[in-house]
C-alpha cells in the first residue's frame, strides 16, 4: 500500500512518515515547509537510500494548489491530510490566510483524492470543534465531549476544521469517497517545536522548567486538557485506514478520556525533572478552551483504537528524548 502523508514534514506527520518507514510501506510526503521542517524526514531519506523497499517520496509544494494536490494523489491509496494551520491564536490574527489553508486546501485534497480512486482519506480535525460546551469555571465538567453532542467552534481554526470535516461527509455521501475524521485533542510528544511562537503548552513547559525560567500559565491554571501521547494517535491513523467499512464518513476522538488541569500538568513535570519554579500568570487568550476532554467508545468500537500510553510515560519518555 501507499500513502500520501499532508504536512509531513510536521510533528505528528514526521512521527507518522517514521512508523510507516518501519513498517516498509511506500510513502509520500507534501509539505510546503512553512511550519513543517526538513530536517524531521532526514532519517526517512537515509533510509530510503539505503534500502529501495523504503520509497520515500517529498514533494515540496502548497496543498492552495489545486494541480499540486493532484499530483501529489496520483497512484496513492491512502491520503493522511495534516497540513494545515495548526495554530489557534495565529488563526484569530489571520483568519483569511486559514479559511485558505484549512479549507480551501482540505476541499483541494478531497477533490485530487475523489478524482484519484484514493481508497480513503483521514483527516486530520481537532477538539477545537466543541467549543467551551459546559462554560464551568471550575471544577472540570461531569460530562466529556462527545461525537453526537452540538459544536460551537469558537475561533477561525475551530470553523475551519469543522467544516473540513463537512466536507468529508459530503464527499463520502455524494461521490462514495471514503473519509475518516480524526478529533485530536491535546497531542503531545517527540519532535514537537517549543520554540515557536505558537508552540502547544507541554514543550514550552518543559523547556522553561529546564532552562530555569518561570513556565508562562495563561489565566488561573484551572483549565483542563485531555493529552494523547503522539505513539497513540500515529495508531488512530493506521487504525483509521484499514477500519471496516461503517468508520466512513464520520468522525472519531482521538483522546486519553482523562482531564489534567495545566496547574497539575506543570507539578507533574516538576516532578519529573525534580525542579520546583512558581509559573507567571498572564492574561488568558483569545479563543482558549475552558475544558477540554473526551469519550472514545466510538473509535474503540468502529476504529479498535485505545490509547495505551498514560500522560505521565509519555512526558517522561518526552524528557529523556
Amino acid at each position: 500500500m501507499s500513502y500520501l502523508i499532508t504536512g509531513g514534514g510536521g510533528f505528528i506527520g514526521s512521527n507518522i512518515a517514521e512508523k510507516l518507514v518501519k513498517r516498509s510501506e511506500k510513502i509520500r510526503i507534501l509539505d510546503n515547509f512553512s511550519t513543517g521542517k526538513r530536517e524531521n524526514l532526514a532519517a526517512l531519506q537515509s533510509v530510503s537510500k539505503r534500502d529501495p523497499e523504503h520509497n520515500v517520496e517529498i514533494i515540496e509544494g502548497d496543498i492552495r494548489d489545486l494541480e499540486t494536490c493532484q499530483r501529489a494523489t496520483r497512484g496513492v491509496h491512502y491520503v493522511l491530510h495534516h497540513a494545515a494551520m495548526v495554530s489557534v491564536s495565529q488563526s484569530v490574527l489571520e483568519p483569511l490566510l486559514c479559511n485558505a489553508i484549512n479549507v480551501t486546501g482540505t476541499l483541494n485534497m478531497l477533490i485530487a483524492a475523489r478524482d484519484e480512486d484514493v481508497k480513503r482519506f483521514v483527516l486530520a480535525s481537532s477538539s477545537a470543534v466543541y467549543g467551551d460546551g459546559e462554560e464551568e469555571i471550575t471544577p472540570i465538567p461531569s460530562v466529556a465531549c462527545h461525537e453526537d453532542m452540538p459544536v460551537a467552534p469558537m475561533t477561525p481554526y475551530a470553523v475551519s476544521k469543522w467544516v473540513g470535516e463537512n466536507y468529508c461527509r459530503i464527499f463520502h455521501d455524494l461521490y462514495g469517497l471514503e473519509t475518516v475524521c480524526l478529533r485530536y485533542f491535546n497531542v503531545f510528544g517527540p519532535r514537537q517545536d517549543h520554540a515557536s511562537e505558537y508552540a502547544a503548552v507541554i514543550p514550552k513547559f518543559i523547556d522553561a522548567l529546564r532552562q530555569g525560567r518561570q513556565p508562562i500559565v495563561y489565566g488561573d491554571g484551572r483549565q483542563s486538557r485531555d493529552f494523547v501521547f503522539i505513539e497513540d494517535v500515529v495508531r488512530a491513523n493506521q487504525q483509521a485506514c484499514v477500519a471496516p467499512e461503517e468508520a466512513a464518513g464520520k468522525v472519531f476522538n482521538v483522546a486519553n478520556h482523562r482531564a489534567i488541569t495545566l496547574l497539575e500538568l506543570l507539578d507533574t513535570l516538576k516532578a519529573i525533572l525534580n525542579v520546583d519554579t512558581f509559573p507567571w500568570f498572564s492574561e488568558v487568550r483569545k479563543g482558549d478552551i475552558r475544558h477540554s476532554w473526551a469519550e472514545n467508545d466510538r473509535a474503540r468500537q468502529c476504529l479498535g483504537f485505545a490509547p495505551t500510553v498514560s500522560l505521565h510515560d509519555g512526558l517522561t519518555r518526552m524528557i529523556r528524548l
